[in-house]
């Protein structure tokens, strides 16, 4: 399995190849992040759960969200990159927080926003 830093520089190295570097600023990668986020959510549109879970395990539905949670990656890994952000510390200390602020004794089984808790 690659790395976050191993599937960035593969992406970079793609795109560098091609001379696309300067399109790739921080406002065009985040526009396009948000544009494939919009394909993507087309094949969940008019979809309850039990029905999208269905459709992710025909080939061919799968192989096409696959392919748009791709694009939505492969945006999100140049965005950080263009930004200088180390993706893999954002998302590791994000989880940090997010354990300090959703403590599981707290939240166990149930939604509340951490504003909401009342602790000991």
């Amino acid at each position: 399995m690659a790395t976050i830093h191993e599937l960035t520089s593969k992406i970079v190295k793609f795109r560098d190849e091609r001379d696309w570097n300067k399109y790739h600023t921080p406002r065009n990668l985040a526009i396009s992040l948000v544009v494939e986020l919009g394909e993507l959510l087309e094949h969940f549109q008019w979809k309850n759960d039990d029905e999208i879970l269905k459709l992710a395990q025909k080939p061919d539905k799968r192989e096409k969200i696959e392919e748009e949670l791709a694009d939505v990656a492969i945006y999100l890994f140049l965005l950080a990159n263009e930004l200088s952000i180390d993706l893999e510390t954002a998302i590791l200390n994000k989880i940090k927080k997010n354990e300090e602020k959703y403590p599981v004794d707290l939240v166990k089984g149930k939604y509340v926003k951490y504003t909401e808790l009342r602790r000991k």
